[in-house]
């Protein structure tokens, strides 16, 4: 890339971190090209330049970029990325599209290998003029909008369906959305937290004494990205359902960091199912399984790309837990040929069963 052309910043779909990744890549000083709304065309166009045996959260990422680079995107950021094949999946991407014949660089963000100090050299080299202060400092905002997003989003997934007023909690959650991707400074991210989770925890709700709690659980990418699960946090609400989820990027980020510690946490929290670190999420999955049945949730749902060999691992310990406990786990994987019906069928029966056993626990 020549060094006199601007700088035009293209990044992948996540759920709603897309508000801090703007935050990094406004440090290149370019122009930032924002994917469109992810459709059934990203994961067309993705699929069609990807391996057969490369999983879901490969082929999205791929369709994302391709739509960047046909923007005019000349830098990539790969966002994301875990102790699994995904954390390798940008230097895979990154031959494959310069082999169509795109002319672009690509930075490469993964939990496994992330190091602050690499990613500061890698912004100074192509922005010459970013200093060291403003670049620790657009880290920490992004980070900060990061976790506000985690914050507004986990109160709204367990009350969202027994909302009096239906729509009231997306309206609120837009504003939340518009008012942090304008927010720069530590004070106004802060306030503007606050001030939302106050509004949302205001909101009038309707939520029975019985009612329903489901934890979801499973691989990183199609856990966060809602059009990859095909929105499974929203039926559930839709279905008057307490909705938990555990696993974020934050989580990711401080596991890059401090990853003996928290997986001889959740190791702990497998006890007795686990001894030994499994991979990737899949050991945390189990630990927050145990740990979930014993805080007396309804149901699990567990979702994966088909193919995701640690989550696989993790599936067999499971159907042990759910056995053991009498608790019900459903199991999603997903692929580039599942079907939205189906997924929503699945998820209509696995309501009915649990609304069904708690009615019969009260009597009903």
């Amino acid at each position: 890339m020549d060094n006199d052309k601007k700088l035009k910043i293209g990044f992948p779909h996540l759920g709603n971190y897309w508000v801090g990744f703007k935050e990094i890549a406004s440090m290149l000083d370019g122009e930032i090209i924002m994917p469109p709304a992810m459709t059934r065309r990203t994961i067309d166009i993705g699929s069609k330049q990807s391996p057969d045996t490369a999983c879901v959260p490969y082929k999205y990422t791929m369709g994302n970029f391709l739509e960047c680079l046909d923007k005019g995107a000349n830098v990539l950021i790969q966002a994301g990325g875990t102790s699994c094949r995904y954390a390798y999946y940008g230097e895979v991407q990154e031959v494959a599209l310069k082999k169509m014949g795109y002319n672009f660089t690509m930075i490469k963000f993964t939990s496994d290998k992330f190091s602050i100090l690499k990613a500061l050299l890698t912004f100074k080299k192509m922005n010459p003029n970013l200093g060291y202060i403003r670049m620790f400092r657009g880290f920490w905002i992004a980070y900060k909008k990061f976790k506000s997003v985690e914050i507004i989003e986990d109160i709204i997934r367990k009350n969202i369906g027994f909302e009096i007023e239906k729509g009231l909690f997306e309206k609120t959650f837009a504003k939340f959305l518009n008012e942090l991707d304008n927010a720069h400074e530590f004070k106004a991210i802060d306030e503007i937290t606050q001030r939302y989770e106050k509004e949302c925890k205001e909101i009038p709700v309707d939520k029975p004494e019985d009612l329903l709690r489901v934890g979801i659980l499973g691989e990183f990418y199609v856990t966060i990205e809602p059009f990859s699960n095909f929105f499974i946090e929203k039926e559930l609400g839709k279905r008057g359902v307490e909705v938990h989820r555990f696993v974020c990027l934050t989580n990711e980020l401080e596991k890059s960091v401090f990853k003996r510690k928290i997986i001889k946490k959740y190791l702990k929290l497998a006890s007795p199912y686990l001894k030994h670190h499994i991979g990737a999420h899949a050991t945390e999955t189990v630990g927050l399984a145990v740990d979930l049945i014993k805080k007396d949730f309804d149901g699990l749902i567990h979702i994966k790309p088909f193919g995701c060999v640690p989550e696989v691992s993790s599936m067999s310990i499971l159907h042990k837990i759910s056995k053991d406990f009498s608790v019900p786990i459903i199991y999603f994987s997903f692929d580039a040929q599942t079907s939205e019906t189906g997924v929503k069928t699945r998820i209509e029966a696995f309501y009915d069963m649990l609304k069904m056993k708690k009615n019969k626990k009260h009597g009903k």
